[in-house]
């Protein structure tokens, strides 16, 4: 099985049989399509996570990925910090802080804390982008012939999918 530093090997630590368990949870929560409620949501208006180096953040995002910066303000909730936005498509936000002075911690991977981005890029986007990141050096670990998988400047972890919105590895999600 692959394995990579960043996002571990498909068959490290416990692994039980939990197929009972899950076919449990899809009978006693998952209401068919027709009669599932509409979302209370509109969509997701940003993903905030932490910037070590704001110039470097922009530079990865804007012009190795193409994710355009969009506005670039002084964090209301922190003085001096930075609260800057990259429009990712479809009226959906990534956006950073970084926190100067507060010597945060390097990423770590915490129970309710956050595991990768998965983005959705069209098939020929995917293709450019995957180019790119590797001519870059940054690692990636594609998993099939649709997920790539890196860490962004900061450690983040990172997924561009070349499935539609809705849509995963041939099933239908929303």
């Amino acid at each position: 099985m692959a394995s990579n530093p960043h996002f571990g090997s498909t068959r490290d630590g416990d692994h039980p049989d939990r197929v009972d368990e899950w076919e449990q949870m899809r009978t006693k929560y998952l209401k068919p399509k027709e009669v599932r409620p509409a979302s209370a949501a509109r969509g997701v208006h940003h993903q905030a996570l932490i910037s070590s180096d704001v110039e470097r953040t922009i530079a990865f995002y804007q012009d190795l990925l193409e994710f355009p910066l969009t506005e670039l303000f002084e964090n209301r909730d922190y003085e001096g910090s930075t609260h800057f936005f990259f429009d990712i498509g479809n009226g959906n936000a990534l956006a950073f802080f970084d926190f100067p002075g507060l010597g945060l911690e390097e990423y770590a991977e915490v129970l309710g804390g956050h595991h990768h981005l998965a983005i959705s890029v069209a098939p020929e986007n995917w293709e450019r982008l995957k180019g790119k990141l590797e001519a870059a050096g940054v690692d990636t670990f594609l998993v099939g012939d649709t997920s790539l998988y890196f860490a962004g400047p900061d450690g983040e972890r990172l997924e561009i999918i070349n499935d539609p919105l809705g849509e995963m590895y041939g099933s239908t999600v929303l």
